[in-house]
């Protein structure tokens, strides 16, 4: 090695560590040189005769770095160090080093579990914490404890949260402190504001390179952001800097382009993630962040993923600096304020928190663990992998005990998310080009979300939109490889092959002028008015933006009735539904022809049973209260006094007993206007037993006996029970009448009915105010008795004779 760096300092305790355990986490600062050192290093120290790989989480990176390490031995790739990744290898019986993608692993594992031949896993840039790499480390843990205790594992990062790795692989930690060379933070005086992005990195972008030496490496989060900062750019830099644009979706040839120094003047790569690890630019000494970083997060809510934009972390922000000291002093230009930095996350999520499970649970499945059985820095979400679960049971993946099918292993060798490969298995010739198109970023720019436009460019032929050619060159070779797996005997209309895929997401226009959409999974999706595809009446959409309440729709396929019902006969069945219909207020039988939640064919079902009618108007009951009328409201009053050992008649114990004392009572009861007219008071009164209404009777009686015999209704409704009656007619009453261990309130009335006293007192009545009412009332009412003691006197209703 021609020169030293950081890393050659720590090497001899990793090789230690390996020795003497067979484990180790290592961490580095970025341009540590990590990536390449560390591989060639144990393979000088001869540790095992099998090979090693080293997982990249990029193809960039890994054919970065094979390339880098065969220049170091002076070799060519594929000598003593190969790489392998989908669609290209360099590998040969001479090589000993191996640098794979991730997703490489998991096949290498799944197909030999004991990974005959290799000697060490080696899984860089572990930070990132994709669902590959935390897959990866627990099988090879599994395997490690279970089959090959001499297979060595380490795990690399620049920014890892070393110690629950550490913990969970019981490995030492060695630490590289310093990059290669120093690089200088620089943050803005002021936030941005409301600047548009592009206008405010471009802006950045032309103060970093007037301040500092070098080429520079600019941070943005996706390919629309790049192409606006270049336009902003276009016409403001010097004559000798050019600006090469680097994201995941250019072809491999306009990568490498986009990373090789500028022979003259300056370079200006405008970069998404892809750039943050294991790559080293030559000559970039500037690094500018937009401090804006793009990730997939999916929502079980709707089983669909869509990207997100947010700020980046604390992490993502020093490795992306630390692009700028691989091979000199650097500065890193922020776009935000010292003290904004202190608001950003430490790290970012791992994707096994926030990415679609379907191609994990799958690969679980196929392992023949659950997730409980490995070991994982971060275990999956029990929800979110049973609803991946689903899926994949949906495709006839998975059986119902969640074991994987013959079918769910011909998925899983297909390097595509079950749902394409799925299709390809099952759909005609056809299916590998469609597939390769999903898979793949949208080949046409600013076109209607009809699909088969994008066979049509992808063929060649003139279509509307903007075509990105190499999006389309990489499809074109995507589908070659998948085409040894399709099945030439399959449906191939377009909707068809599509509904394959997302039979979930087979959409019928709903009634109305807007473009509206119900799926057959049950969630709602809309299309723009001015789209073609409007006025569609079934669709597959196989592209939405997420959106949890309604989808926008991005990419759909034409679906005709008749491919629906040959690719789905047997889950297209006829339904007997009786269900309240909130809008109408009323119980609607139907008889429908569904798929899923589609209603292909609806009719009035004229003679549904009662009972279905009663039942479904008890969901009518639950949305439109109990409403009790009087006699019901007075029964349930004097229901409610009674002690805790009689049965309980509140509001919420009825609404969830309804079924079982209201069903019955409700032949002939479907609307709310029914129910509006409907009386209460015998269902209510049917919950009590003979003994119980007697016991009712008895304690909270409907009606108070005067002493003169009348029958006097009880008033239950206000907060005490209560009657009025005339004065006279309780003289001699020396002791309160008591109802549920409670005084009844009297209001006693003049000889005018009009109210002189309140009381639950009569005795303290007589003994008090008495008095002065007799005298007020003696001379309004002469003819009417107002003794001197009415405890001694009779009741009575009756007046003095005239003239007495």
């Amino acid at each position: 090695m021609s020169f030293t760096l950081p890393i050659d300092d720590v090497l001899p305790q990793v090789i230690s560590a390996l020795r003497t355990t067979g484990r180790v986490v290592l961490q580095a600062p970025p341009g540590a040189g990590k990536t390449t050192r560390v591989p060639l290093a144990m393979l000088d120290a001869n540790l095992t005769p099998g090979r090693i790989i080293m997982l990249e989480p990029r193809r960039l990176a890994a054919r970065a770095a094979a390339d880098r390490m065969a220049a170091t031995l002076g070799e060519d790739v594929g000598q003593t160090v190969g790489f392998r990744m989908r669609g290209a290898s360099a590998v040969s019986n001479e090589t000993a080093i191996e640098v794979i993608t991730e997703g490489i692993l998991t096949r290498m594992l799944q197909q030999d579990p004991e990974l005959s031949g290799v000697g060490a896993v080696i899984f860089d840039e572990f930070h990132e914490r994709s669902l590959n790499s935390d897959l990866g480390l627990a099988l090879c843990l599994e395997v490690a404890g279970a089959l090959r205790s001499d297979l060595l594992l380490v795990a690399m990062s620049a920014t890892l949260d070393a110690a629950p790795v550490a913990a969970l692989m019981d490995a030492p930690i060695v630490t590289s402190q310093g990059r290669s060379f120093p690089v200088v933070p620089k943050w803005l005086d002021r936030p941005v504001g409301n600047q548009r992005l592009e206008i405010a990195v471009a802006d950045l972008v032309l103060h970093a390179l007037d301040s500092s030496h070098g080429s520079a490496l600019v941070f943005l989060p996706g390919e629309g952001e790049i192409r606006r900062v270049e336009a902003a750019l276009q016409g403001r830099l010097a004559p000798d800097c050019t600006v090469a644009p680097l994201f995941g979706a250019m072809d491999f040839k306009a990568q490498r382009a986009a990373v090789t120094p500028a022979r003259t003047g300056r370079k200006v790569v405008l970069a998404t993630s892809i750039a943050e690890t294991s790559l080293t630019i030559e000559g970039v000494q500037i690094v500018v962040d937009s401090g804006r970083a793009r990730r997939m997060q999916f929502d079980p809510s709707s089983g669909m993923s869509r990207l997100i934009t947010e700020r980046v972390t604390r992490a993502e922000a020093t490795q992306r600096a630390g692009r700028a000291g691989r091979v000199s002093e650097g500065v890193a230009f922020k776009l935000w304020t010292r003290g904004e930095e202190g608001a950003l996350a430490g790290f970012p999520p791992a994707e096994i928190e926030v990415a679609d499970l379907s191609s994990f649970a799958l690969e679980l499945a196929i392992w023949g663990a659950k997730a409980d059985d490995l070991s994982f820095v971060t275990p999956p979400h029990q929800g979110r992998l049973a609803e991946a679960q689903s899926v994949l049971q949906m495709l006839g993946a998975l059986d119902q005990t969640k074991h994987v099918t013959p079918h769910g292993r011909a998925l899983a060798r297909l390097p595509l998310h079950p749902r394409l490969a799925h299709m390809v298995t099952k759909g005609g010739p056809s299916a590998p080009l469609l597939a390769a198109i999903l898979a793949e970023r949208d080949p046409l720019r600013g076109a209607p979300v009809d699909l088969a436009l994008r066979m049509d460019a992808v063929a060649g032929k003139r279509t509307s939109g903007e075509v990105n050619h190499a999006a389309v060159s990489r499809i074109r070779q995507d589908a070659k490889r998948l085409a040894r797996a399709r099945n030439d005997h399959g449906p191939d209309s377009l909707g068809a092959l599509a509904a394959l895929a997302y039979p979930d997401r087979v959409a019928l226009r709903r009634k109305g002028d807007a473009p509206r959409f119900v799926m057959s999974g049950g969630k709602g999706a809309i299309l723009p008015d001015s789209d073609p595809m409007a006025n569609e009446r079934l669709l597959v959409a196989t592209d939405l933006d997420g959106d949890p309440r309604e989808a926008r729709i991005r990419q759909a396929a034409r679906l005709s009735e008749a491919d629906l019902r040959d690719a789905f006969a047997g889950q297209i069945v006829w339904h007997d539904v009786c269900e309240w219909s909130r809008r109408e207020g009323r119980v609607l039988a139907r008889q429908q022809e569904r798929f899923g939640a589609l209603v292909l064919d609806d009719r009035l079902w004229s003679n549904a049973p009662s009972e279905d009618i009663a039942r479904a108007m008890l969901t009518g009951v639950r949305q439109l209260g109990l409403a009790p009328g009087k006699g019901a409201a007075f029964f349930l009053a004097r229901a409610r006094l009674m002690p805790d050992n009689f049965p309980d008649f509140s509001d919420d114990h009825l609404m969830a007993t309804i079924d079982e004392w209201l069903l019955p009572y409700l032949d002939g009861v479907r609307s709310a206007g029914d129910w509006k007219n409907f009386d209460l008071l015998p269902a209510l009164e049917a919950r009590l037993s003979w003994e119980a209404r007697q016991d009712l009777d008895t304690s909270v009686p409907a009606h108070f006996i005067t002493p003169l015999g009348r029958k006097l209704p009880i008033d239950y409704t206000a907060a005490q029970p209560q009657i009025a009656l005339r004065l006279q007619e309780v003289f001699g009453v020396t002791q309160h009448p008591m109802i549920a261990g409670q005084p009844l309130q009297f209001t006693l009335l003049s000889p005018a009915q009009r109210p002189v006293q309140v009381t639950t007192d009569l005795p303290g009545f007589w003994a008090g105010s008495y008095a002065d009412v007799r005298k007020d009332m003696r001379a309004r009412y002469p003819r009417h008795p107002w003794p001197e003691d009415p405890t001694q006197a009779n009741p009575t209703l009756r007046v003095k004779p005239k003239g007495t």
